[in-house]
């Protein structure tokens, strides 16, 4: 546990309700007027990317979202799901602990069909010559 880490007050509370968790991680939602039903999976310990969870706390966050889609199933019936991490200043992380983005998707969006990868591979995000 970091003390300034918000997600490590009190499992998360302090950031979003936990709507279900295990031994090793919680599933928080935060209300979100454009990402109905999203959340995230962390776990209870401090980690500080997924690269640093142990054996069992990867168990226990594919446990974890296996309970949370049948949750969003049965509650909202997406269409689709994006799920990942993200990992580093680089790679978008803001918070420096690790958490899974579980973010249900409908066909009525208006980027339904675009993926994590969709903004990432366009020609906007090409490196500069040399790199």
């Amino acid at each position: 546990m970091t003390a300034s880490c918000i997600f490590c007050v009190r499992d998360g509370r302090e950031v979003g309700e936990v709507v279900l968790e295990n031994e090793h991680c919680v599933f928080l939602q935060m209300e979100q007027p454009v990402l109905k039903g999203s959340g995230i999976i962390i776990p209870k310990a401090h980690r500080a990317t997924v690269f640093d969870l142990t054996p069992e706390e990867w168990a226990a966050t594919y446990e974890l979202l296996g309970r949370v889609r049948a949750k969003l199933e049965q509650e909202l019936r997406p269409d689709g799901y994006n799920v990942g991490w993200n990992c580093g200043k680089v790679g978008g992380q803001e918070i420096h602990h690790a958490h899974l983005h579980v973010i249900p998707r409908f066909a009525d969006e208006p980027f339904a069909g675009k993926g994590i990868r969709h903004w990432l591979k366009s020609d906007a995000n090409r490196r500069p010559a040399g790199g």
